[in-house]
């Protein structure tokens, strides 16, 4: 599989270098600096193109768009949508014709990935990220006060909701809200208590029908200039895979998936497989998943999450946790071995280590949260272990 490594641009404290030396040879990054629903000049993406390739001794592509910021006005079905619609046709022409082919994309509305700690201490000094839900729960009823909000949560996670706020400090309480923004990469809106609040309840009626329509709208808008341009549309399942302070989310387990792909058939419509966002589904198989949609796998997340029975979860090291990555990158290798076998175009599938631990010094380098440069390359090196053992094992070219 083709190891790739997330970078977020020239400034990034995590440099190309780096991904060079953690192994990779594939560049996972996007145009963060174009606002949402904007096109992306085909000069820009050369530029960027170039930037990447231009030490050849690091021998670097860019392999994977992750992401192609949606406007939230396509997720909400509103505004002047044949605008947006268009933009996003002719950002994937451009890609296309600059050889970008594989785009990354997520249809979760207002928040990102959510976390509520960033910085939970591990064993030796390392830190980890972790969603307790708790804090989920006492900001959701407590700071945001959004009505009707005690009925996500039970009764426990209620209790402990409001014993967190009555013994955590306001400068904590104010910090959570950034924690919760931090999964918000680019040119994005952060918001405050008040914007929150009104955003999400503006969004209140954008139930789970209604979001899968929107859904099911953009791609019979978009896939057909996808399919011109050679480019492949892969989803993200949503993190955490659960409906999040009265926010609809759709690609939470297969049976969402398998909505999205056979809505609207195409050769261009498929799927992120993010091990860590599904794995934090007590109910999904992440194993199983991934071999009932194999053939529409076109972009790999592998990353871990120890789930607890309340529905918090934490980020695990990548080969511990509660996924079974040994299995997953089984999977993943006998697809690959049947795309070659095939003789399919393309047949290497671009994979990275999502997220890890801060190690060492990773805390000098103030990188994006979960994008350590240390913990990502011990991730790396650990997942390309297991796969150079199945390979062996199993004879598959690696």
């Amino acid at each position: 599989m083709e190891q790739t490594w997330r970078w977020f641009g020239p400034n990034d404290a995590a440099t190309l270098a780096h991904a060079r030396q953690a192994g990779a040879t594939g560049i996972v990054t996007a145009l963060h600096d174009i606002p949402y629903g904007e096109v992306w000049p085909l000069e820009a993406i050369l530029e960027r193109k170039a930037m990447i390739e231009a030490d050849p001794s690091l021998g670097l592509t860019w392999s994977v768009v992750e992401s192609v910021p949606m406007h939230d006005d396509i997720k909400l079905g509103r505004g002047d949508l044949d605008r947006l619609y268009g933009n996003f046709r002719q950002t994937l022409r451009n890609l296309g014709q600059a050889g970008v082919r594989t785009v990354c994309y997520n249809f979760m509305t207002v928040l990102d990935w959510t976390r509520t700690d960033l910085a939970v201490p591990l064993p030796g000094g390392a830190r980890a990220l972790k969603c307790n839900i708790h804090e989920v729960a006492a900001f959701d009823c407590h700071v945001l006060q959004r009505p009707g909000a005690e009925r996500d949560y039970g009764q426990d996670v209620l209790q402990r909701a409001s014993e967190w706020m009555d013994t955590t400090p306001p400068e904590a309480k104010t910090k959570l809200l950034a924690n919760i923004m931090a999964g918000l990469p680019g040119a994005f809106k952060r918001y405050g208590i008040e914007e929150l609040r009104d955003v999400l309840a503006e969004q209140a009626e954008m139930n789970h029908p209604k979001l899968r329509a929107n859904l099911v709208r953009f791609l019979e808008n978009v896939l057909p200039a996808a399919e011109e341009a050679g480019v492949v549309m892969s989803i993200h399942p949503d993190d955490p895979p659960r409906d999040l302070m009265g926010l609809s989310r759709i690609v939470k387990n297969a049976d969402d998936i398998d909505f999205i792909l056979n809505a609207v058939p195409s050769s261009s419509n498929g799927l992120t497989l993010c091990t860590g966002s599904l794995g934090a589904n007590p109910q999904n198989d992440v194993a199983a998943i991934a071999k009932r949609f194999a053939s529409k796998i076109f972009f790999v997340h592998l990353r871990n999450v120890t789930k607890y029975p309340d529905g918090s979860f934490m980020e695990a090291e990548h080969l511990g946790g509660d996924v079974d990555m040994v299995a997953v990158c089984d999977v993943l290798l006998a697809e690959q071995q049947r795309r070659r076998d095939a003789g399919l175009p393309n047949s290497l599938l671009p994979f990275r280590p999502d997220h890890g631990h801060e190690l060492i010094d990773d805390v000098t380098r103030p990188t994006h949260p979960g994008y350590p440069v240390i913990g990502r390359l011990r991730g790396l090196a650990e997942l390309r272990g297991v796969m150079a053992a199945l390979a062996h094992q199993r004879g598959y070219v690696l």
